[in-house]
């Protein structure tokens, strides 16, 4: 694994997907260790998408799952699409399959945000409303997550945030039902405000098909993908890709990270 730099963050790139998941679960493992014995509980705001399917894989396993305390961890979910929980195309289903059938969480620890086909704009209130709760919210104050793992589209969206989408100037919501006209459907998803204000956001990226996007999204002196108006206000920002999806970036250009 190599390290770098970035305007207000660092970049993480590994070999292949295999090591960019066990670099991602080590991440999470240890980011959960730490908050539950600072804190009593860590939350996370879960992604959907193949990559980070591998993680939760991983996080299932043996190895990872009896290091983590399920007890006082809290899942969230960033976005999700309008179907049900049975759906395959569920964000909810996937990590329910690959994680939350293979470990020992309490019900009452998973926090699903619903597809509610018919009233998307009703499933978003309703779950910012429970956000509102959970996190003892008072005003327009956002959540503040222990972490928020996030992926990049190749259009360069991130969460259900897409290019030209109505959800990049929901400056005073926290979750919200999104168009988006190329494909026409609906997603709910966190808003920026409160991805900008997560401890740590994580972006996860692998594959040859994000090589062409990620060195766009990167560039420090452009603003015109969503992805890169993730910018936590007081948290940490962290790029982890594979090789191939890393295959454009001119790292001979970049700044190695401290050891």
């Amino acid at each position: 694994m190599r390290g770098f730099k970035l305007p207000g963050g660092t970049l993480q790139i590994c070999a292949d997907r295999q090591e960019l998941s066990r670099c991602l679960a080590d991440r999470f493992t240890g980011l959960a260790r730490e908050a539950a014995a600072r804190r009593g509980r860590f939350t996370v705001a879960l992604s959907g998408g193949s990559t980070p399917r591998s993680l939760y894989c991983l996080l299932a396993e043996p190895e990872y799952r009896d290091r983590i305390p399920w007890g006082r961890t809290h899942l969230f979910w960033g976005d999700e699409r309008c179907v049900g929980h049975d759906s395959p195309e569920s964000n909810y289903k996937m990590v329910r399959d690959c994680l939350l059938s293979r470990i020992d969480i309490p019900p009452e620890n998973v926090h699903p945000l619903s597809g509610q086909e018919t009233d998307p704009g009703r499933a978003a209130l309703e779950y910012e409303r429970s956000l509102r709760k959970f996190f003892g919210l008072s005003g327009s104050t956002p959540p503040c997550f222990d972490l928020i793992l996030l992926g990049l589209g190749p259009d360069g969206h991130t969460a259900s945030l897409f290019p030209g989408t109505a959800a990049l100037s929901a400056g005073d919501r926290l979750v919200v039902a999104n168009y988006v006209p190329r494909l026409d459907s609906q997603r709910i998803t966190l808003t920026l405000p409160v991805l900008n204000q997560a401890a740590h956001v994580v972006f996860m990226v692998a594959g040859e098909d994000k090589s062409k996007i990620l060195p766009l999204v990167l560039a420090a002196d452009t603003a015109a993908y969503p992805a890169q108006l993730v910018r936590p206000a007081a948290g940490i920002l962290e790029w982890y890709a594979d090789e191939p999806a890393a295959g454009l970036l001119p790292v001979d250009k970049l700044s190695p990270a401290d050891n």
